[in-house]
């Protein structure tokens, strides 16, 4: 499976423009099977969503839908949405078929008062997708290893984020360190820019099983990388040295 992770600046509460920016990066990066896009991609990161959120189907799911069909690829990343008088800080997995699968955030940044406005999900949740089992998680999850335990129920992480300049170290060491000890493929995909309240530098990163970097995006700039995910490597790699039948 091919992935690109789409590593791009977000235009504060401007929707349209921002999925008009994404159109245009997976149109200029084709071929892919699974593009992956920040947290929050088309609003930037709120933590008071009262007129900024969506409704559950609003217009950031139907483009999804209908860009994940014209390229024939998933497309994944999170959304503020309103659903039943909650809000949600929503991770969208949506397949070229028109599926959807979602993961609501289940660590909530109380640093930022996210959790005085949303609502955290209570379930993880794993898609599978071109036979390869997918864990969902959203940035500040990153931070909480025992949420994210491999009990052998997937293959790859995908972590989206609006993980500020001033705490990248952490995402970069964290991203390594969930791939290693779960023994699977990570993507993590940060934005660029600024928002009322950070700055955020990217660091999007594609690493295997072993904690090797297989694609990285330019640290500050909107860009884009790719990477394929071989599950005979994988397979291969976890029959040979099978660290997780060891896990606590």
């Amino acid at each position: 499976m091919k992935v690109t992770i789409l590593q791009c600046d977000i235009e504060w509460a401007n929707p349209t423009a921002n999925m008009q920016n994404i159109d245009k990066m997976i149109d200029a990066n084709a071929g892919a099977d699974l593009y992956i896009l920040p947290e929050m991609f088309s609003t930037g990161f709120c933590t008071e969503p009262e007129g900024v959120a969506e409704p559950a189907e609003g217009e950031t799911l139907r483009w999804m839908r209908r860009k994940a069909a014209s390229v024939g690829a998933a497309l994944a990343g999170s959304v503020a949405v309103c659903d039943d008088g909650k809000y949600f800080n929503r991770f969208y997995f949506v397949k070229p078929c028109g599926d959807v699968v979602y993961y609501d955030k289940h660590h909530l940044f109380t640093y930022g008062g996210e959790h005085l406005h949303f609502t955290a999900g209570q379930q993880r949740v794993v898609v599978e997708y071109c036979g390869i089992r997918i864990l969902l998680e959203v940035c500040y999850d990153l931070r909480f290893p025992v949420w994210s335990r491999n009990h052998g129920d997937y293959d790859m992480i995908l972590y989206v984020a609006s993980w500020p300049t001033s705490r990248v170290e952490a995402w970069n060491a964290l991203l390594v360190a969930r791939a290693i000890e779960n023994q699977c493929y990570v993507a993590g995909v940060n934005r660029v820019g600024k928002d009322p309240k950070c700055d955020y530098c990217g660091g999007s990163v594609i690493i295997d099983a072993y904690g090797k970097t297989l694609a990285s995006c330019a640290m500050g700039e909107s860009s884009a990388a790719s990477a394929d995910v071989d599950m005979g490597l994988l397979e291969s790699f976890r029959a040979k040295f099978p660290v997780l039948n060891d896990a606590d």
